[in-house]
Order: C-alpha cells, then structure tokens, then sequence
C-alpha cells in the first residue's frame, strides 16, 4: 500500500553519469548512495545520489552496450521549495559543478525561483516558496 513513508526513485537515463553525479553531489549537496563498481555484462552502469535517511533518490543511469540519450522536456523537472530565498552561492556551485542557469518555460518558475539546467539537460527549480504555499 502507498503512505507517505513509501519510498520513492527517479531513474534517469545519462549519457555522462560522472558529470550528473558531480552536479548533484558537488553542486547541490546530495550523497552518492550507492554506484556499481564494476562493468557487469547486460547492466547498467548507475549512481544513486540523494539524503540518507531520506524516502526518495535519483538513479542515473548508463547502459554502454545500448546507450539511451537523455531527452529531457521543458517541463521535466526536479523542484525543491525551500522556503526562502536562494543562496546566490548555491546557484555559483551548481553552474561550477556543469550546470547551466536556464530560464523557465513556466514563468511561475522564475518568479518564485531559480532553474538550472544538469549536464544531461534536465531541469532542477530552486524555489523560494515552501511546499503547499
């Protein structure tokens, strides 16, 4: 049964898990989970990046024997309400760590935050509001 203790995952295809991983640990904060560590015939190379503790986290993932591209939209995104406003210094890392400050196709995006674009295209908001508000 689904509850608000369910965990959840976002698998996401990468054509460069190494630099996803560097914009998600070095840029925003969040902790390697888990990787595999060596090639397996007929697997995907993955890292699971997130908070311990926390109930969801990100999959990126690699098959190198059938690579499939990111194809992210404009409208895929990965928002965080964080309930004030956006440390200016948070938004220098991410762009440091390869991301790319991008403006929202959702105007409702830029005036309650900030979008930036991950190495493989997807956008992660930075909102200035709190959840519900």
């Amino acid at each position: 049964m689904i509850s608000a203790e369910t965990h959840v995952r976002v698998a996401r295809p990468s054509a460069d898990p190494a630099a996803a991983e560097r914009f998600y640990v070095e840029g925003l904060g969040l902790e390697v989970l888990w990787r595999t560590t060596e090639r397996v015939a007929g697997e995907h190379d993955l890292v699971m990046v997130g908070l311990p503790g926390a109930g969801w986290h990100f999959e990126l993932t690699r098959d190198p024997e059938h690579p499939l591209p990111p194809t992210p939209t404009v409208d895929d995104l990965f928002v965080l309400y964080l309930g004030g406003p956006i440390d200016p210094a948070l938004v220098d890392r991410l762009v440091a760590a390869g991301g790319t400050r991008t403006v929202a196709h959702n105007p409702y995006w830029d005036r309650f935050g900030v979008t930036v674009s991950d190495p493989d295209g997807y956008r992660l908001v930075l909102c200035t509001r709190s959840w519900g508000a």
